[in-house]
């Protein structure tokens, strides 16, 4: 069984020099590289907080799912990457909004990011 790499335009590409795919699927197995809140029309960081953020990293995440025919439904793990614990009702809100239930398996971590970057999101899902 092949690895192939996901690619589509309705996510931002990889900056330059970082050696990663947006997504790789194996068989049924598809890994969403960890998405930050760029958006992919303008290449910029999207305006306003953490809830904005969290609601662009859900869109190129579900980007990259729906380029191989799949969606939230499809997804077993979302790993949620925060730059500021104060971060962590907000982003809920706005995950719990977007993803809906029922929810998938999850995991909230604090880390440092890129200036300006407050929010990071990556998939694990398993297509038909």
């Amino acid at each position: 069984m092949a690895r192939t790499v996901v690619s589509t335009d309705r996510a931002p590409e990889p900056p330059a020099g970082i050696p990663l795919s947006q997504g790789v699927r194996k068989g049924g197995i598809l890994q969403v590289s960890g998405q930050t809140a760029v958006d992919p029309a303008t290449g910029k960081v999207v305006e306003g907080g953490v809830a904005e953020q969290t609601e662009q990293c859900l869109r190129n995440v579900i980007a990259i799912l729906e380029a191989e025919g799949g969606s939230l439904e499809d997804v077993l793990m979302l790993r949620v990457y925060l730059t500021d614990t104060a971060h962590f009702a907000e982003m809920n809100e706005t995950y719990a909004r977007v993803v809906g239930e029922p929810f998938p398996a999850r995991t909230t971590v604090y880390v440092g990011l890129p200036a300006g970057l407050l929010v990071e999101i990556d998939a694990l899902a398993v297509l038909d």
